[in-house]
């Protein structure tokens, strides 16, 4: 039986299970159609993957394909995904690594990227290459190209480090205790690089490593931080190290979160504040005028307020990379910033990339005296609860039944993604979004202090899940 692709080929990148939706022959016909679709024939199409075990099989597999069609394939090994974006950024070519982010053990898949780091997704040719990456493997055969094309290798690691560390000068910031849990994924070979002294001359940083050995069967915890039973560790360490902060990455090491010298979880909203406020000082230096940052509707409030108040033009988006992606480019913004943590830096080619957020934080921290928690306060100024899934059948009534029983004059409603509910006078704001595959209705609330947030956010889920 041939598998069917669509199993496996989501809006932006492709996820399966080894063996069962993504074998060596799916990502053989994948790589070749891949050339196909972009018009890659004769040029460089860069391959890479993260420490999964299947990564170096699919990434020959792909190689396999793409030289077939008549590209020729650089090889840049072992990979964090954001060491993709650089590479298809500064080579100017269009590539794919092999990850599965912060999916269990047994899954893997493509984040693929043109030229420029530009995504492929469902709306710019990743749908097209699954379609006819089905047809080769339906057809039982790739057709050779006249030409095919050859196989190169090349380590971007030590490139990568150094543009991140022109990007963010650390060189001068007071010595900080970092712990830094990896996960056993991509961070454990991308963080000594960058932030320790394997690859460039070393920093007044202290590392204190959790997880470092790459190990894509996830021995320790699952490498994804946006649950809070993965970051236990993480708090725990920086305790009992007296350290200054910690940084935990996701399985490829795109997102990064942040804990307190305290061990207490830093929000992404606030991080997104303090990344913003240094971006639009440093391209307001630089003769920018009103400095454009990003961010989705459900970061804090905090964030549309700190960037209108230091002179930026803060611009509201859906949920979700390719979206933000696209608004970074229309807009020339200088940043953006997602609640899941995705960081996105004009100087990174739009992309997104956990390193150099967390660089941002560490310069922060470390041109003061104030701890973390103290220097954060400032960038988180209300209560939020967190993202709750409540699993609903019916959510257009689910959604309904919240309507009427908070419509008002002071409410304002909008459909931007999902049904975001507002009342200024009150001072809360809520967002309920449907999930695209599973039975969930998300919910996002924030408020002005604790008691309204969790008054609005035990109403919302009484009448949700009723």
């Amino acid at each position: 039986m041939t598998i069917d692709l669509s199993a496996s080929f989501k809006a932006y990148d492709v996820r399966g299970i080894v063996g069962e939706t993504i074998t060596a022959e799916t990502v053989r016909a994948t790589g070749a159609a891949f050339v196909d679709v972009l018009d890659l024939a004769g040029r460089t199409v860069l391959v890479g993957g993260d420490m999964r075990p299947s990564s170096p099989e699919f990434a020959d597999a792909f190689a396999e394909g793409a030289t077939r069609r008549g590209a020729d394939v650089l090889k840049i090994g072992l990979i964090s995904t954001d060491e993709l974006y650089f590479a298809c950024g500064t080579l100017q070519a269009a590539g794919v690594t092999f990850t599965a982010s912060h999916n269990p053990a047994e899954y893997n898949g493509m984040k693929m990227a043109q030229a420029g780091a530009v995504p492929v997704s469902s709306e710019t040719g990743l749908y097209a290459i699954r379609d006819l990456a089905q047809r080769y493997l339906d057809e039982g055969t790739v057709p050779a190209a006249a030409s095919p094309g050859s196989v190169t290798e090349r380590d971007v690691l030590a490139g990568y480090s150094a543009y991140l560390r022109s990007l963010v000068d650390l060189s001068g910031t007071r010595p900080l205790k970092v712990v830094v849990d990896a996960g056993n994924g991509m961070a454990g070979l991308t963080t000594p690089a960058v932030l320790g002294g394997a690859v460039l001359e070393s920093l007044p940083l202290e590392i204190v490593p959790l997880y470092f050995e790459l190990d894509g069967t996830f021995p320790n915890h699952p490498a994804n931080p946006l649950e809070p039973a993965n970051l236990v560790d993480l708090q725990r360490a920086v305790r009992e190290h007296g350290a200054d902060l910690g940084l935990a990455f996701d399985g490829d090491a795109d997102r990064c979160f942040v804990v307190d010298e305290q061990g207490g979880a830093v929000s992404p909203s606030a991080v997104t504040a303090l990344v913003a406020e240094r971006e639009i000082e440093r391209a307001c230096a630089e003769g920018t005028e009103s400095p454009v940052i990003i961010h989705n509707l459900i970061t804090s409030r905090a964030v549309p307020e700190l960037v209108t108040a230091r002179g930026g033009r803060p611009v509201r988006t859906r949920v979700g990379h390719s979206f933000i992606k696209a608004v970074m480019a229309q807009e020339s913004a200088v940043f953006g910033g997602e609640h899941s943590a995705h960081y996105y830096f004009k100087d990174f080619f739009n992309a997104d990339t956990g390193m150099l957020a967390a660089m941002h934080v560490l310069a922060a921290l470390g041109e003061q005296d104030r701890a973390l928690s103290e220097l954060m306060r400032q960038y988180d100024p209300y209560a939020a609860s967190g993202e709750i899934n409540s699993t609903v059948q019916d959510k257009d009534a689910a959604v309904r039944r919240v309507a009427e029983a908070l419509a008002g004059p002071d409410v304002t409603v909008d459909a931007m993604d999902g049904t975001t509910f507002s009342c200024e006078a009150e001072g809360w704001w809520f967002n309920l979004r449907p999930s695209n595959t599973e039975p969930f209705l998300r919910l996002n609330v924030e408020a002005k202090d604790r008691e309204t947030m969790a008054r609005i956010r035990d109403r919302v889920l009484e009448l949700v899940r009723a």
